[in-house]
């Protein structure tokens, strides 16, 4: 397994992550979860990823507080919480004490006294984005959370609130938490640049576009029953159109030359970019952990990752 630093907080994460948005939903065994889990720390994988709304009511963070119990030391949890903004506050409470609240609630799922990397969700309400920030740096400053970071932010939306951080001399985001995949890539265009530039570790989360790399949709046929697709129709419409079915076919015939499937493509393409620290992939089985793992060990040359490029804006191999 291999390490990289995520951003400028010191720690080493393995290249890929574990995903766990199904513990506690379409994975509802926690005996399961716990096999899953460990069977990831055994491979090297040493980042979890979840939040709070996970499978609902802290389940994820519950199966994964189960799964962790003696292991602590030997994993980085990331979580994360939906911010409030100040307008949404009933006037008794205010969104820094909600933080507070929400983190509490995740440590008691999560059965630990402090989280790696504390995340906010989505973009913070602009009437209340200082006063987050004030109440993250406050959590890190009483050891409940080592580090700080954000999820589905647009780069000015990231940017600004490491401004704000850095003038107040505040803890600051150390990771962004982008929808990112050779399907999906909106955050090439200035988060990426960004991030680089202010040495943010960046997490890719649905790395395979909701399976759509795995192969297992075809083009013309019904979407398999109990996949993600199936669950989630506004994904059906948004990866399963003919313009991606048509790169898919290039990705495979690439990707079969060189005796690798498009999954470990997905994951060589993601880790060529040095930004990027760790790739957050979900599991449902144990085996498909082992697959993502195996799948990071591809190394693209620059000159694949043009190749590849060509393909992914509609020129030829």
């Amino acid at each position: 397994m291999e390490y990289r630093d995520l951003g400028k907080s010191g720690l080493r994460v393995s290249v890929v992550g574990l995903g766990t948005n199904n513990f506690g939903r379409r994975l509802d065994d926690p005996k399961v979860a716990a096999k899953i889990l460990h069977t990831a720390l055994e491979l090297g994988v040493n980042f979890v990823d979840t939040s709070d709304d996970y499978g609902g009511a802290h389940r994820s963070e519950q199966f994964i507080g189960r799964a962790t119990r003696g292991l602590r030391d030997q994993v980085l949890i990331g979580t994360k919480f939906s911010p409030r903004s100040s307008e949404a506050a009933d006037g008794r409470e205010r969104p820094g004490d909600s933080i507070e609240r929400a983190l509490d609630a995740s440590l008691r799922a999560l059965g630990t006294d402090y989280v790696d990397v504390y995340q906010v969700h989505s973009p913070i309400a602009a009437d209340s984005v200082e006063e987050t920030l004030r109440a993250l740096d406050g959590l890190v400053r009483a050891g409940k959370v080592r580090h700080i970071g954000c999820s589905n932010f647009q780069a000015w939306q990231a940017c600004e609130a490491v401004w704000i951080s850095k003038t107040r001399q505040w803890s600051a985001f150390v990771s962004v938490q982008p929808l990112f995949s050779m399907i999906d890539r909106q955050a090439e265009k200035e988060l990426l640049p960004f991030c680089a530039e202010y040495d943010i570790g960046i997490l890719p989360y649905y790395p395979l576009a909701g399976g759509f790399l795995t192969g297992k949709y075809r083009r013309g046929q019904p979407v398999p029953e109990g996949t993600r697709m199936s669950l989630a129709p506004n994904q059906a419409r948004r990866w399963l159109t003919d313009e991606n079915f048509g790169v898919l076919d290039a990705l495979e015939a690439f990707s079969a030359e060189r005796d690798h499937s498009v999954a470990d493509l997905a994951f060589a393409w993601l880790l060529f970019h040095h930004q990027v620290s760790s790739v957050i992939a979900g599991a449902s089985r144990p085996e498909q952990v082992a697959a993502n793992v195996g799948s990071a060990e591809w190394r693209l040359t620059a000159d694949e990752k043009e190749q590849v490029d060509r393909i992914l804006d509609g020129g030829a191999n």
